[in-house]
């Protein structure tokens, strides 16, 4: 069965950055979305950005031009570079796969704390 582990979250100070690493093993299609979403308390989990095997990406508003989502194919590894962070990025992020035929796998989340 598929399993996505996610790291790299922590507590920083405002304008510092923190590098997400999400690596999933199993059975896994060549052909595949690998995503970042996050949920902050009491709000809605809500996508961050994706990425497909053929490197095409999409970035929500609030992430385009300061997070950057990138993958390495062969390890099945995604990665979520976090750029002049916010305290209003604080949640928990979350790690998702995506494939045409199966369930949607997410990883346990990864907690990011960003104080004024």
């Amino acid at each position: 069965q598929v399993q996505l582990v996610e790291s790299g979250g922590g507590s920083v100070q405002a304008g510092e950055s923190l590098r997400l690493s999400c690596a999933a093993s199993g059975r896994i299609s060549s052909h595949n979305v690998m995503g970042w979403y996050r949920q902050g308390p009491g709000e809605e989990r809500e996508l961050v950005a994706g990425i497909d095997t053929r490197g095409k990406t999409n970035y929500a508003d609030f992430a385009e031009g300061r997070f950057v989502i990138s993958k390495d194919n062969a390890k099945n590894t995604v990665f979520l570079q976090m750029n002049n962070l916010k305290p209003e990025d604080t949640a928990v992020y979350y790690c998702k796969l995506t494939q045409l035929t199966s369930p949607n796998f997410w990883g346990q989340g990864t907690q990011v704390t960003v104080s004024a």
